[in-house]
């Protein structure tokens, strides 16, 4: 009786899964600073063999979890790839944003094809949306020697991306509540994240499911290298009395994420003098308002006194948006003299 229950649950925990889970056999989720501390320990003997973690975004954001991510998922034999969440808004940001993306990911050694995400259009047409991809992916291929893979919902897989990229570049595809997802203009996946409200031991609250088949893996596990023209862009700064990482960030105009995910700072309030921080110079975040962006694109600098919440009242956008566009780890935490794009599509 005992062997029969036993049996019994396995094909009923079988029959809870995508059927591409059954075929690909590897498990995997996708993880970012909104997961907090993870404990890979347990996450590898739930079974997990694949995690890709979210490396940078946009021009000047590092993920302030993305070197704890990866260093501890490695320790712990989990195979890993990396992504860059895209904002560009023309070609030439979109192979700016790949140097960055080689730039932030150099030095590690990926599993996993390196994934390109693309879902925030804002008045972009589906010619310039494919043409920013095509040089996101071609930059990043070229600068890391590594394969890359399109991570894109169903919908934008059939009515976004069009041939020329999905006869290039391997899906990674999120379509939830279904057991074979729609690949649009690929005639197969390579990923496929099923569940966005999944449960994993060792990770406080939900997280993105996924599963993989064997053409994820890279060909070659080499370390990458850091790409030429980037090493002289980063400047250091030796902080003095009075000092906090906003008004530092303000001064090379870029971001507190940015400064604390380059310097492996895990609490942004808590800097000493005569330590010595390294600032990217990459990318001065004040090139938002330049001609190159549509109008509807803001920076504002956060005021003593605003939380999110009143910041989106007034521009009248989402939290979530607002919260995801720059990366914040916590949207009950915001410091005055930091500056945040708005997006006003």
């Amino acid at each position: 009786m005992k062997k029969i229950f036993c049996l019994t649950l396995l094909v009923l925990t079988l029959l809870s899964l995508p059927l591409s889970c059954l075929a690909a056999s590897h498990p995997g989720m996708d993880v970012s600073d909104w997961q907090g501390y993870i404990d890979y320990t347990q996450v590898k003997n739930a079974g997990i063999e694949i995690v890709y973690i979210k490396a940078s975004q946009g021009n000047s954001i590092v993920d302030s979890h993305f070197r704890t991510n990866y260093e501890n998922a490695k320790a712990n034999g989990l195979k890993i790839g990396l992504y860059h969440f895209l904002t560009a808004r023309s070609v030439p940001e979109a192979e700016q944003q790949a140097q960055y993306f080689a730039s932030v990911i150099s030095g590690t050694s990926p599993d996993c094809k390196l994934a390109m995400d693309f879902e925030v259009f804002g008045n972009l047409t589906v010619e310039e949306i494919n043409q920013i991809s095509l040089a996101f992916l071609q930059k990043v291929q070229a600068l890391t020697g590594k394969e890359v893979i399109v991570y894109s919902d169903a919908s934008n897989a059939a009515n976004t991306f069009q041939r020329q990229i999905a006869d290039t570049y391997p899906l990674w595809v999120a379509e939830y509540g279904v057991t074979t997802p729609k690949t649009g203009n690929w005639a197969s996946y390579e990923g496929f994240q099923y569940n966005d409200r999944g449960t994993v031991p060792g990770i406080q609250g939900y997280v993105d499911m996924d599963t993989f088949t064997d053409n994820i893996f890279l060909t070659s596990g080499d370390t990458i290298a850091t790409p030429e023209n980037t090493t002289n862009n980063v400047e250091t700064y030796t902080v003095q009395p009075g000092n906090t990482l906003s008004q530092i960030a303000t001064q090379y105009g870029t971001t507190v994420s940015e400064i604390a995910g380059l310097n492996g700072i895990s609490n942004p309030n808590l800097i000493y003098v005569g330590q010595v921080l390294k600032i990217d110079t990459t990318n001065d975040i004040s090139v938002v308002n330049s001609d190159k962006y549509e109008t509807n694109h803001i920076v504002y600098t956060v005021q003593t006194g605003d939380t999110l919440t009143s910041i989106s009242q007034k521009y009248d956008v989402p939290i979530r948006c607002i919260v995801q566009l720059n990366d914040i780890a916590n949207p009950n935490l915001i410091y005055a003299g930091e500056r945040l794009r708005l997006d006003l599509n």
